[in-house]
Order: C-alpha cells, then sequence, then structure tokens
C-alpha cells in the first residue's frame, strides 16, 4: 500500500469506449458493494464539451448498456459523485480548470490515465505544472506505453518525472482477472502442485489467448500494433511470468515483481524460425460469414493478426521446457487459458486394453469460463478379464460454483479499488515492461532481418498450418 486511500478520482477519456464498457460500470457495481468511501468523487475528463449533468446522462446510458441489472443498486448515488470538465491535453491552459474542478481533497488523488502515446509528455506537463501531481497522488497508466522499448523509455521517463515509481500504477487488465490470481493460489497454497512444478515434471506449457472479433472500432491502432505488441508483449508475457515465476518471499507489490521480472530476464532470444505469423482472410465465424483482414482494412498490409512462438526460460526451474505461445483474431471461439502438460510415468504396470497411459494436464481457463480442470487417469468399471481398462478423467473445479457467494467481478473492479487504495500488487513496474520489450523488439528483429511474411489463414479456423506444425515437430499438439 502507498499511504493514502483518495478521496478523488480524475478519469482520462472519460467518454471513450474504455469508459463506457468498463471504467463506469466498474465503479458503480464497487458503489453498489459499499467498497467506496462515501467521499469519493469522480471527475471525468476529455477534449468534448458537456456539464455534470450532460456527463451522468452518459453515465447512466453506459451503466444501463453495460452492467448486469442485478448490480445497479443505488445507481442514483453513484451518478451524484459525478462531475466533468473539458480538457484539451495538447495545450498547458486548460489543466489549471481541472484541478480547481478536482478542489483540495481531504487525503489524496488518483488519476486513471488512458490516452494516445504522443500525449502522456503533454499531459503529465500539465498535471505537474497544475499541482495535479504532489505527494498525494498516484497516477494508473492504460496502455498502450510505447511500440518498442525506446517510446516506451520515453513515455516512462516523461511520467518519471512527476511521478516516482511508488505512484505509478501500469495496468494490464488481464491481472485484474480472478483466475489470473488464482494461478498464485493454486501454485503457492497447494503442497499438491509445486514440487511438481518444474522441468523434471512438465513436458511443455501452452498459452493460448484466441478472440474470434477482427478489428472493430481499433482500425487505425490495430494496424499499426499488430498481435505481437497487442497480445504478446502485455498480456501474455503476465500470463508466462505468473505461471512460470519462483516462489515469493511475501505475496506483496514488490517480491511478486521481483520474481516476475526474473522470468522475463531468463526468456531466451527467439529464432525467426520459431515463430509464425498470420493474417486471416474471409471465413465464417460462430456460423457468419466474415471478411478477410485487408478487406477489412481497405488495403494490403503485412500486419500479424495471429502469432505462434516456442518459447524459452534459461534457469534452472523450466531448462528444456518449450512454452508454447499462441493469439489470433478470428479464430473460431473465444478463449484465454493455459495448458500445462506433465510428463509420462516412468513405467507403466498396467497391460491389456489401453495401449498407453495418457500423462495428466492441467488446463486453467481465464475467459470467457473460469475454471480449472485437471485430467488423471482412472479405471474404466468392469470385471477386467481381458486386463485393466483406464481413461483419463476430468476434475473439474468451475470458479463460479465453487465460489457461489461472491459476485463475479470485472477485471477493472479490482485495477481501479487497487489503484484508488494504493496497493500495487496487480500492476506492472517498470523493469518488467522494458524486460518485455526488450524480448518482443528481438523478434521484430529477427522479422525484419528474415522478410518474415504473414501467412494466410481463413477466418474462423485455428491459424495457419504452420502453427500446427511449430507444435508438432516436438510432438505436440495445441490444445483445442
Amino acid at each position: 500500500m502507498t499511504g493514502f486511500i483518495a478521496d478523488r478520482l480524475v478519469l482520462f477519456g472519460a467518454t471513450g469506449d474504455l469508459s463506457k464498457r468498463m471504467l463506469l460500470p466498474s465503479l458503480a457495481a464497487l458503489d453498489a458493494d459499499g467498497l467506496l468511501d462515501p467521499h469519493l468523487e469522480i471527475i471525468g475528463t476529455a477534449r468534448g464539451e458537456m456539464d455534470d449533468g450532460a456527463f451522468r446522462s452518459f453515465a447512466r446510458e453506459s451503466l444501463e448498456q453495460f452492467l448486469p441489472a442485478d448490480r445497479r443498486g443505488g445507481m442514483a448515488t453513484f451518478l451524484n459523485r459525478l462531475s466533468y470538465q473539458a480538457l484539451d491535453a495538447t495545450t498547458i491552459e486548460g489543466f489549471d480548470a481541472l484541478a480547481r474542478k478536482v478542489g483540495k481533497p481531504e487525503h489524496g488523488t488518483a488519476i486513471f490515465l488512458s490516452t494516445a502515446p504522443s500525449l502522456f509528455e503533454p499531459t503529465i506537463q500539465g498535471l505537474k505544472a497544475s499541482g495535479l501531481a504532489g505527494g498525494n497522488v498516484r497516477i494508473g497508466l492504460e496502455k498502450p506505453l510505447g511500440t518498442d522499448l525506446a517510446s516506451s523509455k520515453v513515455i516512462n521517463d516523461a511520467v518519471a518525472t512527476a511521478f516516482p515509481e511508488h505512484r505509478i500504477f501500469r495496468i494490464d487488465h488481464y491481472l485484474g482477472k480472478e483466475t489470473v490470481q488464482n494461478l498464485l493460489a493454486l501454485r503457492f497454497a497447494n503442497i499438491l502442485f509445486e514440487p511438481l512444478w518444474n522441468a523434471q515434471h512438465i513436458a511443455h506449457v501452452q498459452i493460448t489467448v484466441a478472440e474470434t472479433v477482427g478489428l472493430e472500432s481499433r482500425v487505425a491502432y490495430y494496424d499499426d500494433s499488430g498481435a505481437l505488441r497487442d497480445m504478446v508483449q502485455n498480456h501474455m508475457l503476465q500470463l508466462l511470468a505468473l505461471t512460470a515465476m519462483e516462489v515469493p518471499v511475501s505475496y506483496d507489490s514488490t517480491n511478486v515483481r521481483d520474481e516476475k521480472v526474473k522470468v522475463l530476464r531468463a526468456l531466451r532470444k527467439v529464432h525467426a524460425a520459431d515463430t509464425v505469423t498470420g493474417q486471416y482472410r474471409a471465413g465464417a465465424v460462430g456460423g457468419a460469414a466474415v471478411p478477410g483482414y485487408d478487406d477489412e482494412l481497405g488495403k494490403p498490409s503485412n500486419t500479424e493478426t495471429f502469432v505462434a512462438i516456442k518459447a524459452h526460460i534459461d534457469n534452472w526451474r523450466w531448462k528444456g521446457v518449450p512454452f508454447y505461445l499462441r493469439t489470433g483474431k478470428r479464430l473460431p471461439r473465444r478463449t484465454t487459458e493455459i495448458i500445462i502438460q506433465f510428463r509420462d510415468v516412468p513405467h507403466s504396470i498396467f497391460s491389456g486394453r489401453i495401449a498407453r497411459l495418457q500423462p495428466n494436464r492441467l488446463v486453467i481457463g481465464i475467459q470467457p469460463a473460469e475454471n480449472i480442470t485437471m485430467s488423471v487417469m482412472a479405471k474404466v468399471p468392469g470385471l477386467d478379464r481381458g486386463g485393466i481398462g483406464l481413461r483419463p478423467v476430468p476434475l473439474d473445479i468451475a470458479m463460479p460454483e465453487a465460489f457461489s457467494g461472491p459476485q463475479r467481478r470485472i477485471a477493472y473492479e479490482r485495477l481501479l479499488l487497487d489503484l484508488i487504495e494504493g496497493n500495487q500488487t496487480l500492476f506492472v513496474r517498470r523493469d518488467e515492461v522494458e524486460a518485455q520489450w526488450e524480448w518482443i523488439d528481438a523478434i521484430r528483429a529477427g522479422w525484419e532481418e528474415h522478410a518474415q511474411e504473414c501467412k494466410t489463414y481463413t477466418a474462423g479456423s485455428w491459424g495457419p498450418s504452420a502453427a500446427i506444425a511449430l507444435a508438432e515437430r516436438d510432438g505436440v499438439t495445441w490444445h483445442e
């Protein structure tokens, strides 16, 4: 924790899509559950001109559209917390008016900053000049934080001129998901798994983040970014780090992030031959015809909408264990999951009706369903006169069913509450971000050196056939 619970929250980009779909519904849900301090005031700011009443109407429409009806209790009370101040972040003059709107909080201010990379520096300078960057102010930074290591350093340097690291909260919303956090509980609160969580007992790990959508409203951003920078650099590397990290001394922000950054620094440089890039063409997803990427974009492009990577972590625990990462758009179903594939038993005592035992597999589902499934071998009922029959049986833990009481929360609920209260554990530290970018930049440099072209795949498939070959040449099949 960093000292104070904020009684002012400033939302930059308050009329944008992220605010409409996630931020305002998350804050309203927290308020309905009595988790926001009664004195907390929420000030929205964006370029557009509107008064407090118009912003409250905008927020009401957002909640009616994106917040479940059973979580709208006390919505009028929440709306009364809201006010608005128009701001052009490219000029320093408007920040004084924002500072007056914020007023003088009793305890402190939390700022949620979602802006284009080019506006980070002028925004920080404006906050600094207007007194909105003092010792009782902390800032949350929404991605994208640069497009490579160099631009990331420029943004981080700009932020550091006004805010020390302990008051900077870099957001990766995947870290707010319940099952992502439960991964740490699974590993470090159960004696069953941690002794087996190493190269001696695990054959490989798969991490898949699959989307069914195409470009939607992100045309300009996505074509400049691509799947590697949009998904792998942040979300997938954070999932990998949590899966592979050593046991932290304690569950606090410093110790957890210390262990994550050790994993990121141990990632081996990836050769171009251990990556596959793809771009979707017209096909069908969920029974509906969808256009190809170039059709949606309106021009040819070599931006990847799919990437598969075979990665290695060069440390004692994971030496020789491949980590297969895969993400893409217009895939058959929406899913984010981590697969822990254990090794075969060293010797099978069984013969007869089963030719080969299947090794245990742990599947950690993150979205859309939050669950944990462990496959174990079990005896098939019968008299076994022809030999014992065995088959894999799933042991399922459906998280919503296991914990029927607590409300299922939007990831941003936890992150916003932690920003307000000053808990950095689920936020990303600067050295993590830079270690991630260093690894990603090396992959992109390899693509450029080898003039790697995207392979095409049909929308509604699991990507280019080369991605299947990437795993199958090691005797591995992607979990689907």
